[in-house]
């Protein structure tokens, strides 16, 4: 799904063009449950959208524009109705939302990527809920459609997105209760929660979400261990523990709480040991997201970064995620190279951390990621292979 297709004009309504957006994600095969298609015809979407903000296509891979209402309204329309995100805020506020560049740290997510993770949550009429993120209210309007405003809980962190939040919310004649505070702390006044949903990805599952969820409940959040890739990652609550797989890839912002830097810096270069390895360093990018997955057990905290020369030269570039002067590794490939040079520097050996968790990856026939999954307990949270006994 790219943009929306279909030619917004003078004569067309918010109604519409909303029921023109749910009929295209039920026909690609996206909205299967007639519940959220009511819910999604209920609550119209540029109830939601900013008067001005900045577009960032999903799936299409086009460059992000800026959409103003008021000077526009013809691309506003079919932006609020096209399966892209739109940034409502950068830089915490310190930046312009409509501008081309800061970092967002809150949008109006795209209807896909909610229809995706909405579905997952396998909600039933009256199930008590508590939202990680409120952002624009509209992911926290579609809940209480099916199972009453009274049952919803919805926290954010930023009070000017939740006032924003609250006239949205409205407006759309929808009245969740909105709680400001952190969100990996939960909400333990309304507890227990059948479902959390969470609209924010976390490297870690804040075990605060597992308390909080009845036995067998279900959290949905978006996983993001490493800079690359995230995934949408459902769980199931048993007692003190959770565990659940992964539902294909996904990309938020990361939950306040669990920002961190990720630079790859070479540093104390001339203290730094270089060795050769064998193993040549595009194996390893080549083997894509399965093994990027395995890796995030295999060598936790890890940055990873590409970079190619003119000559056909290749390096892979390591970090510490979080640690920008801490351990950082170089495998640099040279056509017609048997061995290739290996540079470390730090308390932990990146290189040979990732080739020994390669090594096992390719010895349990390079698993895919469906047979990945991951159990929660109040000690750390471990990935799994095919079952939660089998911790990798």
């Amino acid at each position: 799904m790219t943009d929306a297709p279909w030619a917004w004009s003078r004569s067309a309504t918010g109604e519409q063009l909303n029921r023109a957006l749910a009929d295209l994600l039920h026909a690609q095969g996206h909205l299967t449950d007639t519940r959220w298609r009511e819910a999604l015809l209920a609550t119209p979407r540029h109830l939601f959208a900013p008067a001005t903000g900045w577009l960032t296509p999903d799936h299409s891979g086009g460059a992000g524009h800026r959409i103003d209402q008021a000077a526009n309204p013809n691309n506003w329309w079919t932006a609020v109705y096209s399966d892209g995100s739109i940034v409502t805020q950068r830089q915490d506020g310190h930046a312009a939302a409509d501008a081309p560049a800061g970092t967002p740290t809150s949008s109006l997510s795209a209807p896909l990527a909610v229809v995706d993770f909405l579905q997952l949550l396998e909600l039933r009429a009256h199930d008590r809920v508590l939202e990680i993120g409120t952002g624009t209210g509209w992911t926290s309007a579609l809940i209480a459609h099916l199972v009453g405003a009274q049952n919803v809980t919805t926290i954010e962190v930023d009070d000017q997105i939740a006032a924003q939040a609250a006239d949205n919310l409205k407006m759309a004649g929808s009245a969740p209760r909105l709680i400001i505070g952190n969100g990996s702390k939960g909400y333990a006044e309304g507890a227990p929660y059948d479902r959390i949903h969470a609209t924010c990805a976390v490297a870690e599952i804040p075990y605060a979400w597992v308390e909080q969820t009845r036995p067998g409940g279900i959290i949905v959040t978006p996983w993001q261990p490493t800079i690359q890739r995230g995934w949408k990652l459902r769980l199931t609550v048993q007692g003190a523990t959770a565990y659940g797989r992964l539902h294909g890839h996904c990309g938020y912002m990361m939950l306040r709480d669990q920002r961190a830097t990720v630079r790859w810096n070479a540093h104390n270069a001339d203290r730094a040991d270089t060795t050769t390895t064998r193993l040549d360093p595009r194996s390893i990018d080549h083997a894509g997201s399965a093994f990027a997955l395995a890796a995030t057990a295999r060598v936790p905290k890890l940055g990873m970064f590409r970079a190619s020369g003119d000559n056909g030269s290749f390096s892979l570039l390591l970090c510490e995620i979080g640690h920008p002067n801490g351990a950082w590794a170089a495998c640099d490939y040279e056509p017609g190279k048997d061995d290739f040079d290996v540079t470390q520097y730090g308390d932990r050996r990146l290189w040979n951390e990732l080739e020994d968790a390669f090594g096992w990856w390719i010895g349990q026939g390079s698993p895919t990621e469906d047979r990945f999954g991951l159990l929660i307990s109040s000690q750390d949270q471990r990935l799994w292979l095919d079952q939660p006994s089998h911790l990798v």
